[in-house]
Formats: structure tokens, sequence, C-alpha cells
């Protein structure tokens, strides 16, 4: 971790990604999704995530999602290309992203 710097890693994840698909694989493979910076690397990613949450991240897998194409009246566009990394945690290992007080 201590090859990547602390200022980087607090901007490489932006939000989870709360839906079916991923509550599902939440659930089943003990992954959770997130919504990456789009120049964010495997290792950032992993560190990042080592660093926020205090947990031993076992594999991450990245996919860009693209954007979808809209029609702003008589003219097409497109939404911004997002990246999206599924994370796998070590066994026993959770991520709790309950807000204290």
């Amino acid at each position: 971790m201590s090859a990547f710097n602390s200022e980087r890693l607090l901007q490489v994840l932006l939000a989870p990604v709360v839906s079916e698909k991923s509550t599902y694989v939440g659930e089943k493979a003990n992954q959770y999704v997130f919504r990456v910076s789009s120049d964010a690397t495997k290792p950032e990613i992993k560190a990042a995530v080592e660093l926020l949450f205090k947990t031993k991240v076992d594999s991450v897998t990245v996919s860009v999602v693209k954007g979808k194409k809209k029609r702003f009246g008589r003219m097409m566009g497109r939404r911004n290309n997002w990246k999206k990394a599924y994370v796998r945690l070590a066994e026993g290992q959770e991520i709790n992203f309950a807000v204290t007080e």
C-alpha cells in the first residue's frame, strides 16, 4: 500500500453501485461493486478498498460501462462511459456501509 499516494487512493472510489445484480453478487460471491474513476487500475482499486474499509481484498475485476445514447431535441447525444469494479473480499471479510453517528 505504500507504493500509492494516499490522496490518490481517496479519489479512486466514487460510489457503491446499488442494483439487483450487485446485491445478488454480494450475497453469492462476497463481492462488492463500486463506481471508480476512469483512469483507476486494479492495484489502485485494491489498495483504496483496503485503506478505506480496513479489509483484505482477494481480487478485483473491472469493466467499462458504455454510455447510453440519448436524444436532445433533434440531436443525438451520448452519456459518458464509466468504470465499474467488482471487488471480491477474502473469506470472512465484509464491508458495512451503515452510517454511524
